[in-house]
Parts: structure tokens; C-alpha cells; sequence
């Protein structure tokens, strides 16, 4: 994963977090480190742990995915993209240091001088105050609408590049609020055409027509 994520251009010098996912992302991983801070001053390593996992698998599986076109991208928001992709790629390092020594600081030696082990704890409300307004619920939303996508792609026995013509999502109007901050990047990742948003009461449901081949 960390090879993966460094593949990827390096982020301007002074880039800043301004999209709605890539603030949530922040959001979220302020939370996290936040988290994983308390279970250690309990003496908790095992909640820890539990916390950063969490966090890296919803990165890995969900963000990485919906961000990579526009991280591959020459748009204006790309650079909000890379440093993201930066700011938790270093965070998750230095929170993953205690389990995993030696990774951890043959990773970090790719990018830093000097060992992983000793670099500062990462601070959860100078990760928060990049956030800003970021919003955990964005990526949430924007990742189970990704997950029914690539659900009817793999029923289908079609390709995860294969395009959808039509994806129609039923939520709650705060839900589709979130889902709708994070379309530019969904409909990139789901190769989707039409991307459409309907008030609905009840959970979120959704709808999908593959493109034909």
C-alpha cells in the first residue's frame, strides 16, 4: 500500500486539503489518532491497534480507490488529493510504528531521513484543523455507494473498469447531501455515466444498469 501511494506525484509544496473527500478522510483520521492517543494512555495497545486498523482499511479499500483518477489527474483538485494521500500515508506509519517496527521504518525511510521511531507521535488536532469542515460521513456514504457498484459488477461477472449507465441512489436528503459532495470522485471510480440522486425515506438503496460491452 505504501509503495501504491508513493507512486503517486508528489504534492505540491504548500498543497491544501480542499475537497469535500479528501477532508473527510482527514476528519477521520484526526479521529483515529485521537483514538489510538486515549487507548495508549490506558495502556490499551490492543484498542489502539484496533482504532489504526480500522482507519487503514477504510483508507486502503474505500478512499484510494474513489481519490486515485483524480490523484492521476492534471485538474485543480489534485493537488488536494496528494497531500491527503501524504498526510495519512505518514500519519498511519507513525501509528502502525509500535505494532510494526522494522516495516514501519523501512517505510518511512523512503521518503525521511532518520528513524520512524524517532519522529513525534502524530497530533490529532493539528490533523482536525486541516480538515477543517471535513466530514467522515462523505467518505462513508460515497464508499457504500462504491461497494453496491462494485457488488452488481462482480454479479455480473464483468470487469471493475466495466461502465455503469446508470446509477441511481435512494437515501435520506442528508445522505444523498453526503453522496453528492463526493459524485466527482464516485462517478470516476464506478466509471459511471449517469449518476442520479433520489429522496427517499429508509436506508440508502441503489440502483445500477451496467453499460452494455
Amino acid at each position: 500500500v505504501a509503495r501504491f501511494v508513493l507512486s503517486f506525484p508528489a504534492a505540491p509544496e504548500g498543497a491544501l486539503i480542499t475537497e469535500p473527500l479528501d477532508r473527510a478522510l482527514t476528519a477521520a483520521l484526526a479521529d483515529t489518532v485521537q483514538r489510538a492517543t486515549a487507548s495508549f494512555e490506558r495502556y490499551d495497545a490492543a484498542g489502539a491497534l484496533e482504532a489504526t486498523e480500522r482507519f487503514f482499511w477504510n483508507f486502503c479499500d474505500n478512499y484510494v480507490e474513489l481519490v486515485k483518477v483524480r490523484a492521476y489527474a492534471n485538474a485543480e483538485t489534485t493537488a488536494s488529493a496528494l497531500a491527503t494521500l501524504e498526510l495519512a500515508l505518514e500519519t498511519l506509519t507513525r501509528l502502525f510504528a509500535p505494532f510494526l517496527p522494522f516495516a514501519t521504518d523501512e517505510v518511512f525511510s523512503w521518503w525521511h531521513q532518520g528513524s520512524v521511531h524517532n519522529a513525534a507521535w502524530p497530533n490529532a488536532d493539528e490533523i482536525r484543523s486541516v480538515a477543517h469542515d471535513g466530514n467522515p460521513e462523505i467518505l462513508n456514504a460515497a464508499a457504500d455507494v462504491l461497494g453496491e457498484i462494485r457488488k452488481a459488477k462482480t454479479s455480473a461477472k464483468k470487469s471493475q473498469r466495466a461502465g455503469v449507465a446508470k446509477c441511481s441512489v435512494h437515501a435520506q436528503a442528508e445522505t444523498l447531501a453526503q453522496v453528492e459532495a463526493a459524485s466527482a470522485d464516485l462517478t470516476d471510480a464506478g466509471s459511471i455515466e449517469e449518476l442520479v440522486l433520489n429522496p427517499a425515506d429508509g436506508e440508502l438503496m441503489v440502483e445500477i444498469v451496467l453499460a452494455d460491452d
